[in-house]
């Protein structure tokens, strides 16, 4: 059998064990965001991405946290578990699960009725059973959103569970996916990505998102052996270079559009870009913005818009930014544009979705309904196309 043959395919139940090679600060000092560029070595993978795609990165979990659940537990870490959601041939050390192959957060409301049954201790049974209680649904709910498990060893200490017991309630540590700010025509060994470092305080505790502080922190530059995959995606630039392009992307949401960019000038596409970014200040919070300046002064970028939050009393986004150019952008969609988003999806793709429908409406002369129908149109012809999270 060949050499190729023989080469494993690395997948999401295979990873490739990647090395980062750069971790960079993209913000100014002063902003009140962490958003870091990373560069992940795909060298000697024969892993393949195009534009477009995300890459799956499994993190593990931070060992202060680990420590101090075995502490709780009574636990060396040492003892032997089979957690029943990872279907083990054999079992593996405690330390070993909850290092890497259990989410320490998000609880599962089990986990209260298990605490009740051994709980020894009057005042936490009495406290437990309250959270159990039929017209308590909305009390547990939001006491689980502000707590981890290790807050619950801690405030219901007499509750003593074996390993075995605790790690049967915790779910499997899934991978994370992030949007690839890279093309393969300019990067073919390496992966870019863009990374908005998740850190916050609940119940008393600092908070961390475990996969951004994974690589922000915790990960050792050329080093660190961090599982990945290549998860590829139907989110891509036209295949016609002549096509425009408009593109959406706030924040992190940025990421693919500059591989889009970086694609269609690599591959010489002849169509028009569009840029919309938007962040909080534009003196800390312009990502990548010398790139997209020499994109527009080097003519690859026919128009960028801004859209700053916090840099004047009234906030501008970007959905404000289309509105104030409904005309053009019409212009551009009329002209067989193709348009993107990139993003949160619980507002940001919400309000940029409305006003695309206002502006098509508005400059169309089309009543709401016919607006839809065109904007339906325009994500079946495959012109209109989302990557919201």
């Amino acid at each position: 059998m060949s050499a190729t043959a023989d080469a494993p395919t690395y997948s999401k139940d295979q990873p490739f064990s990647a090395k980062i090679t750069e971790n960079r600060l993209l913000n100014k000092p002063g902003s009140a965001k962490e958003t870091r560029h990373f560069v992940v070595s795909l060298t000697g993978s024969g892993l393949h991405y195009t534009a477009g795609d995300s890459l799956g990165v499994f993190p593990t979990n931070r060992q202060s946290e680990v420590t101090e659940i075995l502490q709780r537990l009574g636990a060396t870490g040492e003892e032997l578990v089979s957690p029943a959601m990872l279907k083990l041939s054999a079992p593996i050390s405690l330390r070993e699960a909850l290092s890497s192959r259990l989410a320490l957060g998000n609880l599962s409301p089990r986990i209260i009725g298990t605490l009740a049954t051994k709980a020894t201790d009057a005042g936490e049974r009495a406290a437990l059973a309250g959270l159990l209680a039929p017209e308590s649904k909305e009390v547990l709910a939001s006491f689980l959103d502000g707590r981890e498990y290790v807050d619950l060893l801690a405030e219901f200490p007499s509750a003593q569970l074996t390993p075995q017991e605790f790690v049967d309630h915790l779910r499997r540590l899934m991978p994370r996916l992030y949007s690839i700010a890279s093309s393969p025509r300019v990067h073919p060994s390496d992966v870019h990505l863009t990374v908005a470092v998740v850190r916050y305080e609940t119940n008393h505790r600092e908070r961390v998102g475990v996969c951004s502080t994974f690589l922000a922190d915790r990960v050792q530059l050329g080093t660190t052996p961090t599982p990945v995959f290549v998860s590829h995606s139907h989110f891509s630039p036209p295949e016609d270079g002549a096509r425009d392009c408009i593109m959406v992307g706030p924040g992190t949401g940025i990421a693919p559009f500059r591989a889009f960019v970086q694609d269609r000038v690599a591959s010489g596409a002849t169509g028009r870009n569009w840029v919309f970014f938007g962040d909080q200040k534009s003196a800390t919070d312009y990502l990548y913005g010398e790139e997209w300046d020499a994109y527009v002064a080097q003519g690859h970028v026919a128009r960028l818009d801004l859209a700053w939050s916090r840099d004047q009393l009234q906030k501008v986004y970007v959905q404000d930014k289309i509105r104030a150019n409904a005309a053009e952008l019409w212009t551009w969609i009329q002209g067989g544009a193709h348009f993107y988003v990139c993003g949160d999806a619980k507002r940001m793709a919400k309000d940029v979705d409305a006003a695309l429908l206002e502006t098509i409406a508005e400059q169309g002369s089309m009543t709401p309904a016919l607006a839809t129908d065109y904007v339906k149109q325009l994500k079946k012809d495959k012109r209109y196309q989302r990557d919201v999270y």
